[in-house]
């Protein structure tokens, strides 16, 4: 009668485990949103956390008859460091990579999805410097103009 309580306890035991792994972390799903990122604040009262919105291109049916909602994409960020750039980029059009999982913890945030960077742009490039210009009317074959 030992051992059958002994093993009944230690399979409730790894049982518990599984479930806290899959349902706090295990990655269900993982994806890009974009966006334009209303906010990133750094709110809680026990586990402070940064928590963010970003409000998405489209509409949809509101829950009440005859109203229209944005698509709103609530998100926790882990990482300081990208928490406060995110904060910079208030206002702007984003694409955040996000990790899904299938319950929140309240160390890691408030949401279930949490975004871990900031996906490049190809489209966004910098201005070139002024040092970056080579002479174009060499590459282009045009004669140097000269003003008097």
């Amino acid at each position: 009668m030992k051992k059958f309580w002994s093993a009944a306890i230690i399979l409730l035991g790894i049982a518990a485990a599984v479930f806290c792994y899959v349902r706090f972390f295990f990655v269900f799903g993982e994806g890009v949103k974009s966006g334009e990122l209303n906010y990133v604040v750094y709110k809680g009262v026990i586990f402070k956390t940064y928590e963010g919105k970003l409000i998405q291109a489209g509409l949809r049916p509101g829950k009440t008859t005859g109203s229209i909602q944005s698509y709103e994409f609530e998100f926790s960020v882990e990482n300081a460091e990208l928490a406060r750039k995110l904060m910079l980029l208030g206002g702007r059009t984003v694409e955040l990579h996000y990790k899904e999982y299938f319950g929140a913890l309240p160390w890691r945030g408030f949401t279930k999805f949490i975004v871990d960077s900031i996906v490049p742009n190809p489209y966004d490039r910098p201005l070139p410097q002024q040092s970056d210009i080579s002479d174009t009317s060499a590459a282009f074959g045009e004669e140097e103009l000269q003003f008097d």
